[in-house]
């Protein structure tokens, strides 16, 4: 059965270089969805630390950098996040996109904004010192935690409700997609899937990709839809792909990176791209 084509897929804080990131299920829902846009919503790295990166980390860089092929036609935007300051120039040159700090587009009538949310966290933004220093304790604390992270996912879930993020950052979100005449406007930064209407505004977040629960969002002509990540599902879709698929696709890795002027074709071009 054909999958459907979503308008606009929107992922966000995929934390590449923590313990705790799931790259490689995040590279299969771009792998195994089809969509005419991405949107990376901020925080895609941890920090900037690449060394920190492992080889699943460097394959969805890889696939991100396919799908930025023009023979693809498929537009690919990097929103950037609080974790990202410091790599919008690093990031146009190594996959090939464009780095924003919002982005707006026009979709069934409809304005919609993609903007991480970090802007509207009055902790985050009056605290920038103290929120790095804070980075780096968490990612240390990620080698020290046992291997199911239960320590690093608590600190996680309890300082978004502490802060109260979500509602802080819905709140001045809608108030930000109203200033600029927005109908719906999309966030990530509090790693909590949520949707909140008001006053004819919609809110999306898109969740996040370091706890159990790893989601994304779609944007087609029958609205926004929040997707979870089932692992079984997308079981399912590989075990049913032609053999010779698998086979034929190449593992990135950071020498695919060194050398721009000699990127390979891929064999995923027609399935991913049509």
């Amino acid at each position: 059965m054909d999958l459907p084509v979503y308008n606009t897929l929107i992922l966000s804080d995929l934390h590449l270089g923590a313990e705790t990131s799931h790259a490689r299920e995040a590279t299969r829902v771009l792998k195994e969805t089809r969509f005419q846009r991405l949107i990376l919503l901020g925080d895609i790295f941890a920090d900037l630390n690449f060394a920190r990166l492992t080889k699943e980390h460097w394959k969805f860089l890889g696939h991100i950098r396919k799908l930025s092929n023009p023979k693809r036609h498929i537009e690919v935007v990097w929103v950037e996040g609080n974790h990202d300051h410091g790599l919008t120039d690093i990031m146009s040159h190594l996959v090939g996109v464009r780095v924003y700090q919002d982005y707006a587009w026009r979709y069934c009538g409809l304005r919609h904004i993609a903007i991480h949310g970090h802007q509207f966290d009055g902790f985050q933004v009056s605290n920038v010192r103290l929120s790095k220093l804070g980075t780096a304790l968490y990612l240390k604390l990620q080698k020290l935690d046992f291997k199911s992270k239960p320590i690093v996912r608590l600190i996680d879930r309890m300082n978004t409700r502490w802060l109260r993020m979500s509602s802080k950052v819905s709140a001045g979100a809608l108030h930000y997609a109203r200033q600029h005449d927005s109908d719906r406007i999309f966030c990530g930064h509090t790693h909590q899937a949520m949707h909140v209407e008001e006053n004819g505004i919609h809110y999306h977040n898109a969740g996040g990709w370091v706890d159990s629960r790893m989601t994304y969002l779609t944007v087609d002509e029958q609205g926004v839809q929040i997707h979870d990540f089932n692992e079984h599902e997308y079981r399912e879709r590989t075990d049913h792909r032609d053999s010779s698929q698998e086979r034929g696709e190449v593992d990135p890795s950071f020498a695919d990176f060194a050398d721009e002027s000699g990127l390979l074709e891929d064999v995923e071009y027609e399935s991913v791209g049509s």
